[in-house]
């Protein structure tokens, strides 16, 4: 219907899961579970000795005439790989399909089965890394994603509404997710019902799947909760959920000049998030050093740590299909779906004045 959003709202926020997720882990390689580099086979064996295509080999490797169409590859995947996208998974499109009652840890496993797009380290893919880093949260705590999501994040941050599944007692608080659809030429617009509260399977299950990648529920406050935390140095109202340095680590540029198109250039990408490394490079304003994601539903998170500043935007629309992936620098402008972000942006930024 037409019903004002709520403040209270709950909205589905894809892959504005990752940064959570990225959280989660890096309260593990706190606790010296793990470093950055190390393999992820040292807790996933089944990623061990992976595959690549081979496309374009490699420099120096010789391709047999028979015509192998896969090489062993260089080095392992590792954590550092799983959270900046360059371990060589697929695209998001072409990861595992997850029939509903898969676990998210089958899905991984069926993932350590194929051949990687590139050699480990040496493209930025948007994809199912994020995945395999809840994988390896779960793996290392015991817990199920959603536990320790609750556990170490959640509830010692006071985001009492942030979850994978909405409790049927909150149906009220979830709006209907929309499609927009190619623009029509009487109206200008155009948007279709996709995902309803009382069919939503994020109310009725089964409640399994705890994705890193994506699949959080969670209120524009609670969101602005987890943000602050990040912008303070991770700590919140007197709760430390990250050492500040640990902080500075996930909010630096971890791909040198490797092109993350989502974003375009302008942008690197650290540990989950995408990292402004160029003024002149992307269209927006800003600041170099601004830290966040969006997410396909129309979400969208940024942090200035320079000004001060957090952007939150929350709508329930999935853009108009696009393809995102695959770009080359040459076709780089992200697709109209994706600027509302700049535009929330280009209205809070010019509020500076003083």
């Amino acid at each position: 219907g037409s019903a004002p959003i709520q403040r209270d709202a709950i909205f589905r926020v894809p892959s504005m899961t990752k940064p959570i997720t990225s959280v989660a882990a890096m309260i593990l390689y706190e606790e010296g579970h793990f470093f950055l580099d190390d393999p992820i086979s040292k807790f996933l064996p089944a990623f061990k000795s992976m595959s690549v295509s081979v496309g374009n080999p490699p420099s120096g490797v010789h391709i047999p005439a028979a015509g192998a169409s896969t090489v062993p590859a260089m080095r392992e995947i590792t954590v550092r790989d799983c959270l900046t996208h360059t371990a060589g998974f697929g695209a998001n499109g072409s990861g595992p399909r997850r029939a509903p009652t898969d676990t998210v840890a089958e899905a991984v496993a069926r993932l350590a089965t194929r051949p990687l797009a590139f050699q480990p380290g040496t493209n930025w893919r948007y994809g199912p890394g994020h995945d395999v880093a809840g994988v390896l949260v779960e793996t290392i705590s015991g817990q199920t994603l959603d536990e320790f999501f609750q556990d170490r994040i959640f509830r010692p941050l006071g985001m009492p509404d942030s979850s994978f599944y909405l409790p049927e007692q909150k149906i009220s608080r979830f709006p209907s997710l929309y499609q927009s659809a190619p623009l029509d030429p009487a109206t200008g617009w155009r948007l279709r019902e996709v995902d309803r509260p009382e069919t939503s399977p994020k109310v009725q299950g089964p409640h399994l799947q705890f994705a890193g990648g994506g699949g959080l529920l969670t209120t524009a406050p609670d969101y602005a909760r987890f943000a602050q935390m990040l912008l303070n140095g991770g700590e919140l109202d007197g709760v430390r959920i990250l050492g500040r340095k640990t902080v500075e680590l996930m909010t630096t540029n971890h791909v040198g000049d490797l092109f993350v198109y989502v974003r375009g250039r302008g942008y690197g990408y650290g540990l989950g998030l995408g990292i402004r490394t160029d003024l002149s490079g992307f269209p927006g304003v800003g600041s170099v050093g601004t830290y966040g994601w969006g997410g396909a539903t129309g979400t969208f998170y940024s942090a200035d740590p320079h000004e001060g500043l957090i952007c939150l935007l929350f709508q329930q629309v999935n853009a108009a299909a696009g393809d995102e992936d695959g770009r080359t620098e040459a076709d780089q402008a992200p697709a109209v779906a994706r600027r509302i972000g700049q535009e929330l942006e280009q209205l809070a930024y010019q509020s500076l004045v003083d």
